[in-house]
């Protein structure tokens, strides 16, 4: 920045600092973050391991509104489709764990619940609120990237998922 003046250098260096912060965020082609997660019994779910599969990652905390609405879509989605290779994997986000199970006694998720009271894979996944979805393909990579829960935005995301699965 050499031989800039004032104005410019600041500029130059906010434009850097802008395009950094969006390198960092995870969106539609990337390889999505791994993760190795426990469930509420203790057991793991790895990404890595549903290599093969059309999964659902959603991010969700006991305190988010959306995601209450959010849960009854994501049962039938993984009720309709699962048996056809779809995955749903709900990560909580809570610091304390009873307030994630007092919301699953409330809000039944029949699709796998892991925990990550650290943050390190939302932290991974660039998540900017409540509730995050990532769809990934079978290859690992992925194919949308969903911010909040609308209604109105069901139909369309189940017809990507339906579009992504192999045929019945």
């Amino acid at each position: 920045m050499t031989g800039l003046r004032g104005g410019a250098r600041v500029a130059l260096l906010v434009a850097a600092i802008l395009q950094a912060g969006a390198a960092l965020s995870v969106g539609a082609g990337d390889a999505a973050p791994a993760f190795v997660l426990p469930t509420a019994s203790g057991e793991t779910i790895a990404l890595e391991k549903l290599r093969g599969r059309l999964v659902y990652v959603d991010f969700w905390a006991s305190w988010c509104g959306p995601c209450r609405r959010s849960f009854p879509w994501m049962n039938e989605m993984q009720q309709k489709y699962g048996a056809r290779g779809l995955t749903i994997v709900g990560i909580n986000v809570d610091k304390r764990r009873p307030d994630a199970e007092r919301f699953l006694r409330q809000t039944p998720a029949i699709f796998s619940i892991v925990f990550d009271a650290d943050g390190k894979t939302p932290e991974a996944y660039a998540v900017k609120g409540m509730p995050s979805s990532y769809l990934i393909d079978t290859a690992g990579n992925v194919v949308a990237v969903e911010s909040g829960f609308r209604d109105e935005q069901k139909a369309g995301l189940e017809e990507r998922i339906r579009a992504l699965l192999p045929p019945q």
